[in-house]
C-alpha cells in the first residue's frame, strides 16, 4: 500500500481540484442575462488581471449625477493579450465605453455587474473583451464567432 500512497494522493488531489476549477468557471448563462444588455460608459477605477476572468471596475455617472459603481467581466487576462489589452491599456481615470449583459442578480452589492462583450477607447479604438463558446449571445463581435 506504501508503493501506491503518492499515487493515491495525486489521485484525490485531482479530484478535488477539478470540481472547484469547474465552479469557478461559469458558463455565461449562470450568472448573466442574454435579454438585459448594457452600455456603461464610464470611468477605470480598478482593473482585476486573474483568471478565470479579468474584472474592469468602472464608475457610471447618471444622468442625475450619481455614481454607480460597476463591475466588468472580461474574458481570460490571455484573450485580452491576444484582443491587444494588457495591464497597462487601463489606466485607472481612463474613459471607456463597455457593451455586454447585465447579471441575472440586480441588488448592486457591492457593485453592479455585467459580462463586457466589447470596449472602446476615447480614442476610436475598439476591442473584444468577452469570452466565447460559455452561451454568451453570439452578436458578431467575437472573431471566432465568425
Amino acid at each position: 500500500m506504501q508503493k501506491h500512497l503518492p499515487l493515491f494522493c495525486l489521485t484525490i488531489s485531482a479530484a478535488l481540484w477539478v470540481p472547484y476549477k469547474v465552479w469557478a468557471h461559469h458558463a455565461f448563462s449562470a450568472e448573466f442575462d442574454s435579454k438585459s444588455p448594457v452600455t456603461l460608459q464610464g470611468t477605470v477605477t480598478k482593473v482585476e488581471w486573474i483568471n478565470p476572468h479579468a474584472w474592469v471596475h468602472l464608475a457610471v455617472e447618471q444622468e442625475d449625477g450619481t455614481v454607480i459603481d460597476w463591475m466588468v467581466e472580461a474574458g481570460t487576462p490571455n484573450t485580452l493579450l491576444r484582443a491587444g489589452i494588457n495591464k497597462n491599456s487601463l489606466p485607472i481615470g481612463s474613459e471607456i465605453v463597455v457593451r455586454g449583459y447585465q447579471s441575472k442578480d440586480r441588488s448592486c452589492k457591492p457593485a453592479c455587474k455585467a459580462n463586457g462583450r466589447d470596449m472602446a477607447f476615447s480614442d476610436g479604438r475598439k476591442v473584444f473583451m468577452g469570452s466565447s463558446g460559455t452561451g454568451a449571445p453570439k452578436d458578431g463581435l467575437d472573431p471566432r464567432d465568425r
